[in-house]
């Protein structure tokens, strides 16, 4: 068997109550020792500044300028461009009044603003340290806080008051919002500028709580009167504190310094080199996953380095295919959720074709996936079927995609196929964390046997599974299984103002990642459950939510699923938001003529997709105790602007159960009477 990974020392049989750690693993790359880090790029900076030097015309930020409603197509800034701009904005941020000490926040959603101000809060370490918000990896040197966009005036107040910001660049949508009454914290800065203009009115009610208000050509003009030197981080500085969003409980502030993000920048640069097809200038990345979050801007920082564009989208996700066929990218990032969209519409569009057709496409998905399977690289497995059947789906895509990657949460291995015999590109899957500067795996392309697999650790990574014992996961065991920890050269410095919480994620210098995951004997790592989502139920069963909810939504009625226990209850509980299509199949099939809003409150709906639960469970061979026993059904799907799932799209547990509530507590009350 080809193995992936170098097993570099063995594993421990816990004794005196420590719990047992499995092997410990690098990347073969790396096996006899992390190689050494490139000496002129130790920070964030240096990826932008050398790529300024490298590539100064090279189109490097790109947007879709909106006019009269109507979206245009793409317009760009060079390296050139985007450097002399941070050197004017940063002159006009010292202009304004930032001194030692002073907190620069960023709030807005993805375009070259946005870059452009991070890049500037790497200039002036020697005067202030900036705080990000709707940030990641932040170019600055000390501290960035990210805010994500879609959040309202109390988080906005939150992280003005908890992160003590002075100055905030700021879209200029997103201006009402820091100025609105609920934000009290607003009260404390000392100036907005926006992404674009400033309205009087806006400029007026700054005025008022003592902010002044200025527009971005105004701190351009400002910039340019009154030049300052620059003054590069150090390896050392903070780079950011990315707030995670969280799926429950507060966000929790993680601090990541420059020279773990170069590192991490630089590792996976070393990694694709030993691919054919690696990254040029010539590449473009789509950017839409937010800012704030690390998938996307680790992805932007590498595409950086390589001197490559970013087009960022013109902001509506339902419109995203648009952007897509304007953009004409070669590279992809995604959450899972976008790709089973992308999915969805393609069997919809087969589900359209004659029989005929229909019978040719998968005849020839079969024919290509078996040369697949036999180490054929999808460019040469089927050239003809390629053409006949799946350059379609390659033109949806924009017609020059070489790369697709899937991180966030695990993609099911049925879309990863799927998807890997027809969109003529590359498709893997990555797994990281904010605390890990997100890339800590990443997949082989063309390895037919990683498929619903994450790969092999990243290159200054290596990883190990520790034992679970109340889930029954011992990583020495027949079946090895643990809880994933990380230790290496792009790990985060601990959490901001909670070093309780540090130490409880940091033991021995490896990381406890809360993921479930095994080591294949290939070396190969798979995400198989969730340790923090694990709650026991009155009759002291334990059950892992997110395992269940990754379960019961593979059955084609499930659209968005939220699994709920209740540790004084003894049964599972869930809100559905089924498949539109699926049901109103249903509906047709039983006579139910109604739109889809009132499908979903009939009674007769709920119980059959209690039925088709049931079905998967058994499918699955889940405990009884695992059954879901009680549905509500929703017509709405799960959404970022309700705050009821994060930017990766997982579930806000929290937000989810102060949402429905009252409909948890019938669902309780139902159950009780019916027992009784």
């Amino acid at each position: 068997m080809k193995s992936f990974a170098a097993k570099v020392e063995e594993g421990i049989k816990g004794e005196d109550g420590k719990p047992s750690v499995g092997p410990v693993y690098r990347n073969l790359l790396s096996e006899n020792g992390f190689p050494p880090r490139h000496s002129e790029i130790t920070t964030t900076w240096d990826i932008f500044s050398k790529s300024v030097d490298k590539f100064p015309n090279n189109k490097m930020l790109g947007w879709r300028p909106i006019v009269d409603e109507k979206v245009g197509p793409y317009i760009w800034k060079t390296y050139k461009e985007v450097y002399e701009e941070v050197l004017q904005i940063g002159s006009a941020l010292r202009a304004a009044g930032a001194e030692p000490g002073c907190r620069v926040g960023i709030y807005g959603a993805n375009c070259p603003q946005w870059i452009i101000a991070m890049e500037v809060l790497l200039t002036f370490d020697k005067y202030f340290f900036g705080l990000l918000f709707y940030s990641n990896l932040s170019t600055h040197t000390l501290i960035s806080v990210p805010l994500y966009d879609t959040l309202g005036p109390g988080a906005v107040d939150y992280i003005v008051d908890h992160a003590e910001v002075d100055f905030v660049f700021v879209q200029n949508t997103k201006i009402k919002g820091v100025l609105d009454p609920d934000c009290k914290s607003a009260k404390r800065l000392k100036a907005i500028v926006s992404f674009t203009n400033v309205s009087e009115e806006q400029s007026h009610r700054a005025l008022e709580i003592g902010v002044k208000a200025y527009s971005w050509l105004d701190f351009l003009l400002m910039g340019r009167e009154k030049p300052e030197e620059t003054n590069p981080p150090k390896p050392s500085n903070v780079c950011t504190i990315m707030y995670t969003s969280g799926t429950s409980g507060e966000p929790k502030g993680v601090i990541l310094t420059h020279e773990a993000a170069a590192t991490c920048v630089i590792g996976l640069d070393l990694c694709m080199d030993q691919f054919e097809d690696e990254m040029t200038p010539d590449d473009v990345y789509l950017s839409f996953l937010p800012l704030a979050h690390i998938l996307d801007r680790a992805n932007e920082e590498y595409f950086f380095r390589n001197g490559a564009s970013v087009g960022y989208y013109h902001g509506d996700l339902n419109a995203l295919h648009n952007d897509i066929q304007e953009l004409k990218p070669t590279f992809i990032a995604g959450v899972p959720r976008v790709f089973e969209r992308i999915y969805e519409g393609i069997q919809k569009a087969l589900q359209e074709l004659n029989p005929r057709r229909r019978l040719i496409f998968y005849a020839l998905y079969k024919y290509k996936l078996a040369w697949m399977n036999r180490g054929y690289s999808h460019s040469k497995a089927s050239p003809m079927a390629d053409f006949i059947a799946f350059r379609k789906i390659r033109n949806q895509l924009g017609g020059r995609l070489r790369l697709l990657v899937s991180g966030g949460a695990p993609l099911s291995p049925e879309i990863e196929e799927f998807l890997r015999v027809t969109s003529c590109c590359f498709v893997i899957q990555g797994y990281g964390l904010t605390e890990t500067l997100g890339g800590t795996t990443l997949g082989y392309p063309d390895e037919m046997c990683m498929l619903g697999t994450v790969g092999v650790p990243a290159l200054y990574n290596e990883i190990r599974l520790e034992e679970v014992s109340e889930m029954g996961y011992d990583p020495l065991g027949e079946n090895p299984a643990g809880e994933i920890c990380i230790r290496g050269k792009c790990l985060f410095s601990g959490y901001y103002k909670n070093p309780r919480l540090t130490e409880e994620v940091m033991k021995d210098g490896w990381f406890h990642t809360g993921d479930i995951g095994e080591i294949l004997p290939n070396g190969v790592l798979r995400i198989i459950d969730r340790k923090k989502n694990l709650i026991k139920l009155s009759q002291g069963e334990y059950v892992a939510l997110e395992h269940l909810e990754s379960i019961y939504g593979q059955n084609p009625i499930v659209q968005d699923i939220w699994v709920y226990g209740d540790s004084f209850k003894s049964m599972l509980v869930a809100v559905i938001v089924p498949n539109p299509e699926t049901v109103n199949r249903w509906a047709n099939d039983f006579g139910f003529i109604k739109p889809f809003e009132e499908l979903c409150s009939i009674s007769e709906l709920q119980e059959h997709i209690l039925l088709e639960l049931k079905s998967t469970a058994e499918k699955h061979k889940l405990s009884k105790f695992e059954y879901i026993k009680a549905v509500t059904v929703e017509a709405k799907s799960f959404d970022i602007e309700r705050g009821l799932v994060t930017a990766t799209l997982k579930n806000q547990r929290k937000n989810l159960l102060k949402f429905y509530q009252v409909e948890i507590e019938e669902m309780y009350r139902i159950l009780a009477s019916k027992r009784s």
